[in-house]
């Protein structure tokens, strides 16, 4: 029964979405062997293998990345929120830690002739520049080049893109490359100062008295789409499945600004709050995800509306808030 089972490798296991990636291929009979520098923080991994360790350390990869895997996933990278990529401090982290990764990786993936390889790329890879109206962004696939990524982030994964792009073309490795659009949900960051829009809000509205005010960086006039994590994996296995080699966008053409999304989180919340702007990192002024190559090439869209995805993210952050409550009030 064993050697019936797709093996499967995820790297970046105790990250938001390997962890639940590593669930659904879990449920999907796959054996998992899951590689990360921590344990996942909320949940117990579902992992039938869990490898600590520095995927950094190109030797660390050589010892476990080994060629009796179907297939590898490939999310491990530093990164985090707007607090994080977009101040300038973390730079060269962002750049070198994440580009060493993938490039200890594909080389051992090419060495043990891995089946397939997934890497998880990013909407940030598109240029700033047809980013600077809200209401219309352009975020086609096609539209990344000329390239002009709005932070080192974004610069890091165009160029680990194109490592996996030579790899497919050089060494006939098989790669499929998402480019993701916010992805949210439970059991991800948020209040460890790498959270993403979508958890900071939860929270600064979870912590929120009534009648009082929570803060949004900048004007709150930038829009975004978030992408919600259930639909996030549907998409990454619809790609695997796919004979498309292309990178493509996995993200919701639901577009919202910054100021609305607070609202609806205040809304599900049920809670009376005004909003006060401040100074703080933004990103780009607009950004989507433009979904007709995806919906042609894979026939995949997304299942789960932004309130239906708010409503259980805001009821988890919210649940875990009071727990930390809780815990300080006992003294734990």
């Amino acid at each position: 029964m064993f050697n019936l089972m797709k093996k499967v490798l995820v790297l970046g296991a105790a990250g938001f979405v390997g962890n639940h990636l590593v669930t659904r291929l879990k449920n999907d009979g796959c054996y998992v062997v899951g590689i990360d520098l921590r344990l996942p923080e909320f949940n117990k991994s579902c992992c039938d293998e869990f490898i600590l360790g520095d995927l950094r350390n190109l030797d660390f990869c050589l010892q476990t990345i080994s060629a009796g895997f179907d297939e590898l996933y490939q999310l491990a990278a530093d990164m985090g929120g707007a607090g994080y990529i977009f101040t300038g401090e973390n730079d060269f982290n962002l750049m070198h830690n994440s580009a060493q990764i993938n490039l200890n990786v594909v080389s051992v993936a090419i060495k043990h002739q891995i089946k397939k390889v997934f890497y998880s790329s990013s909407a940030c890879v598109y240029p700033k520049h047809n980013q600077m109206d809200p209401n219309h962004p352009t975020c086609t696939e096609q539209s990344a080049y000329p390239a002009d990524p709005d932070s080192e982030y974004g610069w890091e994964k165009l160029f680990s893109e194109r490592v996996y792009l030579a790899a497919a073309k050089n060494h006939q490795l098989q790669v499929r490359i998402a480019r993701f659009h916010n992805v949210y949900g439970p059991l991800g960051a948020f209040n460890n100062g790498k959270e993403k829009a979508p958890a900071a809000l939860c929270r600064k509205v979870a912590e929120a008295q009534n009648n009082t005010s929570i803060e949004i960086w900048g004007s709150g006039t930038q829009t975004r789409s978030f992408l919600f994590i259930d639909d996030c994996i549907d998409g990454i296995l619809a790609l695997m499945d796919s004979n498309y080699s292309l990178p493509v966008n996995i993200g919701s053409e639901e577009m919202i600004s910054i100021n609305d999304f607070a609202k609806l989180v205040i809304k599900i919340a049920n809670k009376n709050l005004s909003i006060n702007h401040v100074i703080g990192p933004v990103g780009v002024n607009g950004r989507t995800s433009d979904n007709t190559l995806v919906k042609r090439e894979l026939g995949w869209s997304p299942k789960t509306s932004l309130e239906q995805g708010i409503t259980k993210t805001y009821t988890w952050i919210e649940n875990q808030i009071s727990k930390l409550f809780l815990a300080e009030i006992n003294g734990k």
